[in-house]
């Protein structure tokens, strides 16, 4: 018998759950939403990103409480539930009944853009205030560390937490009561009475009482304080659970059965299982031992139970620093220091202390902590106890140092540390926290009483080979030496003999990690010399040979880790006019028309439509080379398995297979691993999913194989001709300048990772070979067409329906349609309706993202920074097919000149043709990637003056009405006032000469500063892809139905649709009703992209309305008095259509490239932005202190949508330029599939104070009302923390004597800076012959 008590979203209380038949393989996450239809979010299926999380209740074995914490359900086995009660995101509140303050003022405060990962967001924060009611600002950043958004850039989502939150006495001014940030925000304002600060109102919330909360079930806590002693067993189809209810039981176990693993969290075993393959038929669970989460505290050292969570080791190791002296609590900090920044939350929740030891993995944070501190592991068996070492031995998995097969692991214990021993610990990885280290490292150094002479000393590191490493021989030889320079020299030298890393090790990064070595022991030996300094008391004057090494105070800051802390900022925008109605919506910071729903999880996506009757379930099969011949696919074993139902190959396409370049499954070749070549189509998605591995593909490998832009210009591999603008004589513009300088630009690619995967749902109907289709996606008409030229049926067959889209980014725009299509072959071939629901892994591999991208720039300018001549040559990587790396290319030449006059200017970009996944459209469109060159262009011309970035930018920017290259008219003053209200709101000056400051007293920190400009155009450069349509219905009761062409993705449009209807018919938004975007309604749309969706559309609503206030304006007249209801009455009664289509024709665009002229967009946004940041030189890391954004929306729809936009973005782009780095095997493979390989940004990335401003007083008459589309145009401005980053590491640089470097590459990863910030451990490590290797990555740009 199975117990699970489940929260009920109808009723305020808990659901018992009896399942007598469950499947050990079968996770918490896929039965809420089979069994029970709980809208809980699949998102990545590793645990990595915290969209499933929910807060699990059980009684503590030990302590007797009951304790309350965040898991992902994704990883949680339904097995280890017995005795736990689950509360979900509908448990917390729902709008059918009452919400729960956290999901009320995350709503409120537009924490909430596309919603897929609000329910996760809200459970975490639930979880915290069920433990903490009133927490610290530090606890809300824990526990929203394991949380991944990529609309929002986290500072709403934050806000609504601080709410909740004790207030800070540490912002108070000298008694006065007034906060520093009330005193920023009046200088910012300058008096302005008409700007405003406020995006919601804090008095609205409803306050949150603990008291109100659920209980912990009776009826468990009956069990849990009477536990059962029997063993409990779980048969599933292909594994058996085993959860013994004493030790005893347990070790009889293990003897019986010594291959079957122990599981507790999952967190190790679960994503193992599911992504390697990994299969174990037996799984033994040790949740239900109590002796195996005890606790003793001796007078030597700290014995924690293996069952202990890492969350429970947090707390015992923090209640033990605090009770006991500090030189006996050294080995304790340095854990919990790796503890703070380990995994998320939900991690740290789940996982066993005895997991992470025993699974010995290669990047372990606390293992080479635990080796260096004397750790002994206690193991038990039916017939045995004893103890083992935790040493280099063990780690390395020797058999006689390790384990017995009937053994497990009971206890660990951690010594105390004594007086004259330091331990200390230390990381690096993509970003602070909820990443896997790149190296981790533990040291500890024993000295003889007194004295500075070593006498015990160990090092281990983990992430430089397949376990942990101990540097044995290297500490060995350097025992009985002082704690000198001379001592570190030889170490750093003993060391990198010792730990060797080839040049093909797995993970790549390897002169950085071999770098990091003798970086973590420099940083080492300072923390032990500021330690000795305090208690050896040696003298400084030189006694008997003896002298005590002092430390340079510019030295000192490597010694201080970056420090996370709440983001805090300010907003700000135009008020509405004072004489603007309170009905009328327009301007005013509108919550999201779903924001309530995505909070208490009741907002519906394409996966959480209910299962419908015969539904099959589809999953692809992809090449697994890069370009072959198939030779033959054989499917006989699959038709074979339990469930499956059919195979779906490029033979069941009724219709055309796509296109000749890009085929929907491959047919006689495939042109890269990740192209889908068939599907299986079965009962469940679990069967169908084992069934794609049992296809067996024949493939005969082709020459050439392209993966990189710089093979493909070799191999002249292009997808479409060379695009190029010229002005002015380039040539003679060369010969007369006083400097030119070359250089290279490389940018990275960015997956779109938006947090609901590519899905869709197709039913086929009885008649008429019509079909409906639910699809996340972009373009509901592009799917439309697709799938009629698949099954060579008419469009008007097929409807299309979008609710709501969790996320795009470009990335579903075209991308929906291929799988769209592929469904419905699988649809019409059986008969049933088929259900396709990519994975994480498998969506990353198929579908492309951001292009690559290669630049050569050659400018010539003037000793004083005028450019006189600026030649850019681009290559794009396109991947196998055309996509829209043609547009893109396009779109990248034409924005190339951002904000700069130059009069001589060539730009020409090519679109290259490789073997990998063809990549698509993504926010910004090319200009992110190629304005980075143009700004690259700026630094280095800078450098060569000898004159500050910004000074070079401001004497080159477009000063008059001017035309652009392409010759398109328009003025800059906007774009100047930004620039200006940008470099005043930021204090850039009196900043910028702070930051010099710093850098003179710092060597091992530096500080960088910088401030970008941006001239983005909006819009299509084709007239017919701005035309859009609305349509309105007015029902007799005064309810108002609007209907129109654009999608909801997250960026608020159905929000702004409403807001510009409640406007034209003059009535609240309370009447009206967005139900859903359809083919079937609004037909022939045009894609939501480009940031005109609202822009278009919300002119096409206009229209409508517009259209039938005009009819009702006769009865107005005639009853002005009457009310809505009743003109709308009198009008059904007199036959007047309440029912009105409303059309906008677009704006006008066009683009000759012949003659390289054109008016291809309706119109430009400009903005600034100022970043600040800091960086580690000896680690590359880095931390952003603060960005400033002036952006020109004009008159905004709705400022609280638009900073939400605009922040974002910001965020994304910030991603782009920082962290989000694809890794390619040698074999064109892409490794970076998952959260935990590809790193976007997490909480905390985002600046610590980050203010965006929306420019005031500004117009344009050729868009709705004056507002202007926000969509894309921040995701540049994240390149000024590129650049700030670039402006430090040349302060380190310039330090060092070394040359300036023209080389940019992109993302400024830690692995870029801390190589670019050479130094003597740079200089020191072995280097490798790239002729001597395979490399375990390529870069691809």
């Amino acid at each position: 018998m199975f117990s699970l008590p489940c929260v009920s979203e109808v009723a305020e209380t808990f659901y018992p759950v009896t399942e007598r038949n469950v499947d050990p393989e079968e996770t918490l996450l896929a039965f809420l939403r089979k069994n029970w239809t709980l809208l809980i979010k699949y998102a990545c299926g590793t645990g990595g990103c915290g969209a499933c999380t929910v807060m699990l209740s059980k009684h503590d074995l030990v302590s007797k409480k009951i304790r309350h914490f965040s898991v992902t359900a994704c990883l949680v086995p339904l097995c280890s539930l017995h005795g736990a009660a689950v509360t979900t995101v509908e448990g917390v509140g729902s709008i059918k009944t009452r919400i729960h303050p956290v999901q009320e003022r995350i709503a409120k405060i537009h924490g909430t853009q596309c919603g897929f990962c609000t329910p996760g967001m809200v459970m975490s924060m639930y979880t915290l205030l069920r433990n903490h009611p009133q927490p610290l600002e530090e606890q809300l950043m824990e526990a929203l560390g394991g949380n991944l958004c990529r609309c929002t850039g986290y500072r709403p989502i934050l806000e609504s937490g601080r709410t909740f939150c004790m207030e800070s006495v540490g912002c108070q001014q000298k008694g006065t009561g007034k906060c520093c940030l009330d005193q920023r925000e009046n200088d910012s304002l300058g008096g302005r009475s008409d700007i405003c600060t406020e995006l919601f109102a804090k008095e609205e919330f409803q306050p949150l009482d603990p008291t109100q909360e659920l209980i912990f079930p009776p009826e468990l806590l009956r069990m849990a304080e009477n536990p059962e002693k029997q063993t409990l067993t779980f048969h599933g189809e292909r594994v058996t659970w085993i959860s013994p209810g004493i030790l005893q039981n347990l070790l009889a176990l293990k003897a019986k059965h010594p291959k079957a693993p122990l599981i507790l969290g999952n967190t190790s075993l679960g994503p193992a299982m599911k992504t390697q393959g990994h299969f174990y038929p037996i799984l033994l669970s040790p949740a239900r031992i109590p002796e195996l989460s005890m606790v003793t505290k001796t007078s030597d050292g700290l014995t924690i139970g293996a069952g202990c969570s890492l969350a429970q080791v947090k707390d015992i190791l923090a209640e033990s620093i605090s009770e006991l002296p500090e030189e006996k609590t050294e080995t304790y900090r340095a854990l919990l220091k790796h503890l703070r920044s380990l995994a998320g939350q939900q991690i740290q929740n789940m996982a066993s202390l005895g997991g992470h030891i025993i699974s010995r993995h290669c990047y372990s944070d606390l293992n080479p902590i635990l080796s260096v501190g004397n750790t002994a592991l206690n193991l038990l068996s039916e017939d045995d106890m004893r103890q083992i070492p935790l040493d280099e031995h063990f780690l390395a998995g020797l058999a006689s140092s390790d384990l017995k097969p009937e053994e497990i692991l009971g206890s660990v214990h951690i010594p105390h540390s004594q007086k004259w021993e330091f331990v200390s610990a230390f990381r690096q990885a993509q970003c602070h926290q909820n990443a896997l280290p790149d190296v981790s490292a533990g040291m500890r150094v024993l000295f003889k009483k007194g004295t500075d002479t070593i006498e015990e000393l160990s090092i281990a590191y983990g992430g430089v080979g397949p376990a942990t490493i101990s540097a044995h021989i290297a500490c060995q030889q350097l025992l009985g030496r002082r704690w000198n320079e001379l001592m570190l020299d030889e170490a750093c030298r003993w060391l990198l003999d010792e730990v060797s890393l080839s040049g093909s090790a797995p993970g790549g990064k390897v002169e950085f990690k071999r770098t990091l070595l003798v970086s973590f022991l420099f940083k080492f030996y300072l923390e032990v010399l500021q330690k000795l300094k305090a208690q050896v008391k040696l003298p400084l004057v030189p006694t008997d040979n003896r002298s005590y090494p002092e430390i340079a105070d510019r030295f000192l800051s490597a010694l201080e880790d970056f420090q996370v802390t709440l983001p805090q900022g300010l907003q700000m925008y135009q008020r509405v006019d004072s004489h603007q109605p309170p009905r009328d919506a327009v301007g005013r910071p509108i919550m999201h028309l779903s924001g309530l729903k995505h909070a208490t999880g009741e907002a519906i996506f394409c996966d959480d439509i209910p299962r419908v009757d015969k539904e099959l379930f589809m999953a692809l099969v992809t090449s697994t080379r890069a370009h072959a011949k198939i030779i033959s696919i054989d499917s006989s074993e699959v038709l074979e398995l339990p469930g499956v139902v059919d195979v779906i190959t490029a033979e069941d396409i009724q219709g055309t297979n796509n296109t000749e370049d890009e085929k929907l499954l491959a047919l006689d070749e495939v042109l890269c691993v990740g192209q889908v070549i068939c599907a299986v189509v079965a009962e469940t998605d679990v069967q169908a999913k084992r069934a794609t591995g049992k296809i067996k593909i024949t493939y005969e490998d082709l020459k050439p194989v392209i993966f990189t832009i710089e093979d493909a210009v070799k191999h002249n591999s292009f997808l479409c001709p060379e695009k190029k603008l010229e002005q002015g004589n380039i040539e003679e513009a060369f010969e007369n300048v006083d400097q030119i300088v070359e250089g290279e630009v490389h940018v990275g690619g960015q997956e779109h990772f938006y947090m609901e995967t590519q899905r869709v749902l197709v039913i086929p109907k009885t008649e008429d070979k019509e079909l409906d289709i639910y699809v996340s996606t972009q373009d509901p008409a592009h799917v439309q067409k697709m799938v009629s030229s698949t099954l060579n049926i008419p469009i008007n067959r097929i409807t299309c329906h979008v609710k709501r889209v969790g996320g795009g980014f470009g990335g579903k725009v075209g991308r929906p349609a291929v799988f769209a299509a592929i469904a419905a072959v699988g649809a019409v071939k059986t008969g049933h309706p088929i259900r396709l629901v990519l994975d994480r892994e498998d969506d990353m591999l198929i579908t492309g993202g951001r292009h690559p991208l290669f630049g050569k720039y050659k400018v010539g300018f003037m000793n004083n920074g005028r450019i006189k001549a600026l030649d850019i040559n681009c290559y794009i990587n396109g991947g196998c097919t055309l996509d829209d790396s043609e547009l893109v290319i396009e779109f990248l030449i034409l924005k190339l000149e951002n904000a700069y006059k130059i009069r001589n200017l060539r730009f020409r970009g090519r679109a290259c043709m490789t073997n990998l996944p063809s990549n698509t459209a993504f926010r910004g469109f090319g200009f992110p990637q190629g304005t980075l060159v143009t700004e690259s262009c700026i630094t280095a011309v800078a450098a060569k003056c000898g004159l500050p970035p910004e000074m070079i930018r401001e004497k080159n920017m477009y000063k008059t009405v001017d035309k652009t290259i392409y010759k398109q008219a328009f003025s800059p003053e906007t774009l100047i006032r930004c620039w200006n209200e940008c470099l005043d709101k930021s204090s850039f000056q009196s900043r910028r000469m702070q930051v010099e400051e710093f850098n003179k007293q710092n060597y091992w920190k530096k500080r960088g500063i910088a401030i970008i400009p941006m001239k983005f155009s909006v819009g299509f450069a084709t007239t017919s892809y701005h035309q859009a349509a609305a349509l309105v219905h007015i029902y007799t009761d005064g309810s108002v139905l609007v209907t129109h062409g654009g999608n909801e993705l997250g960026q608020g449009i159905h929000t702004k649709m409403l807001q510009v209807a409640s406007h034209e018919l003059k009535i609240p938004m309370s009447y009206m009703h967005i139900c859903e975007t359809s083919t079937a309604t609004v037909p022939n749309t045009i894609a939501t992209a480009a940031s005109i969706g609202a822009d278009v559309n919300g002119r096409a609503v206009q229209n409508a309305c517009q259209i039938l206030l005009k009819r009702l304006e006769p009865i107005i007249k005639k009853n002005p008095e009457g009310t809505w209801e009743d003109w709308i009455k009198a009008a059904f009664e007199q036959r007047i259509s309440l029912s009105a289509t409303g059309y906008f024709r677009g704006y006008k665009a066009f683009m000759d490239w012949e003659k390289g002229e054109g008016d291809p967009f309706p119109y430009y946004v400009y903005g600034a932005a100022c970043s600040e940041i800091e960086i580690d030189c000896l680690t590359g890391a880095h931390k952003k202190i603060r960005t400033d954004i002036v952006m020109d929306a004009c008159c905004s729809l709705n400022p609280a949508i638009d900073i939400g936009q605009i922040e974002g973005a910001f965020v994304q782009g910030m991603g782009l330029y920082t962290t989000e780095e694809l890794q390619y095997s040698p074999e064109g493979v892409l490794y970076s599939r998952s959260p935990e390989e590809y790193k976007i940004p997490g909480i905390t990335d985002v600046p610590e104070q980050f203010n965006v401003s929306l420019l005031p007083s500004s117009q344009t008459p050729l868009t709705i009302y004056s507002s202007k589309g926000l969509g894309e145009s921040g995701m540049f401005l994240g390149s000024s923390v590129f650049f700030a980053i670039a402006d430090a590491v040349a302060a380190a640089r310039r330090e060092r004597n070394l040359a300036e470097d023209f080389m940019v590459k992109s993302p400024a990863t830690p692995e870029r800076v801390r190589m670019a910030c050479a130094d003597r451990f740079t200089d020191m490590i072995p280097r490798d012959d790239p002729k001597t290797f395979k490399p375990w990555s390529i870069p691809i740009a």
